[in-house]
């Protein structure tokens, strides 16, 4: 009779076999340790507009809520670190040169899934990817994929930051991993070097404040406070990855999905200000750069520019 042990082992290799980085298991259980820090992030208002962060605050926290009887949480990642960094003028994030990272990790997981149920049996799971109230970096952490580091985001000794998360939340008992340890010792290059100061302090982030949170998710006007602080960011900010040493060690991804759509490496500041819709559409249709809309990529670039949207 198949084993924890054998049906892990099925399950890492799996995850390999499908393109992802590296995989973590850790048991479903109430994120304990966060639930004072989220609470605490909400009610000093640092998630700004984006109200879907104070939604399902218990799914959020524990996974059984999310599937009956959850037992596991397997932690996926995939990298997007791109060859070259791109010199368009204006700055896009790096993980938005490329097709849309949901759709591409969703059918990853879906075969996945299909894989798991083939092989092991009746296993209830769901997948999830940015898109439903699972904290994926916490799972991560737990998993033993690396340690949130001062800027928030999930580090690892051997590739850095820039790669994807997702998760598949499964009935299946399974063998799980140990986290690793922080190793950002004393460095404080990622706080130091943010445009508009969103990380007030060691492994918070003001969401309201940060530049990705500016150019994505906020659909007014940029507050008049960040003008000059945008740092030609006008689709994310890497910035406080950009800035830490553990980069240093990222390694190129082997993707075609997530190499830069045909003409954005062309670009310049002028391509930029006189950006049409149709340009938009042909450059950005299936990409990242689409959640921001014509209009909100317009005012994002009168904003950095410091000129009057038309």
């Amino acid at each position: 009779m198949a084993t924890t042990e054998t049906h892990t082992k099925l399950i890492k290799q799996k995850a390999l076999d499908l393109g992802f980085m590296s995989v973590g298991i850790s048991k479903a259980t109430f994120l304990e340790d966060e639930a004072p820090r989220l609470e605490q992030w909400l009610t000093k208002n640092m998630h700004g507009e984006m109200g879907y962060m104070a939604n399902h605050f218990d799914k959020r926290l524990d996974p059984r809520l999310l599937v009956d009887d959850a037992k596991s949480v397997v932690s996926l990642t995939l990298n997007y670190f791109p060859e070259e960094e791109l010199q368009t003028g204006y700055k896009i994030s790096k993980y938005a040169y490329g097709r849309d990272y949901h759709k591409i990790i969703k059918k990853k997981l879906k075969a996945f899934i299909e894989y798991i149920q083939e092989n092991i049996g009746e296993v209830n799971g769901r997948a999830f990817v940015d898109s439903a109230p699972v904290m994926d970096k916490a799972w991560a952490q737990k998993s033993g994929l690396g340690w949130i580091g001062k800027h928030s985001n999930l580090l690892t000794k051997q590739t850095g930051s820039f790669f994807f998360i997702a998760e598949l939340i499964l009935d299946l008992e399974l063998e799980y991993d140990i986290p690793v340890a922080d190793h950002c010792g004393s460095c404080t290059r990622c706080i130091d070097a943010c445009p508009t100061q969103a990380i007030t302090s060691p492994y918070v982030v003001d969401g309201s404040k940060c530049i990705s949170y500016l150019t994505i998710e906020l659909k007014d006007q940029i507050p008049s406070e960040f003008q000059g602080k945008m740092d030609d960011w006008i689709f994310g900010c890497d910035v406080c990855q950009d800035v830490c040493p553990w980069n240093r060690f990222s390694k190129p991804h082997s993707s075609p999905d997530f190499s830069p759509k045909e003409g954005l490496e062309d670009m310049t500041k002028k391509d930029w200000e006189e950006i049409t819709e149709e340009v938009f559409e042909k450059l950005f249709n299936g990409t990242p750069v689409r959640r921001t809309k014509f209009e909100g990529l317009k005012r994002n670039i009168a904003f950095v520019a410091n000129k009057k949207t038309p």
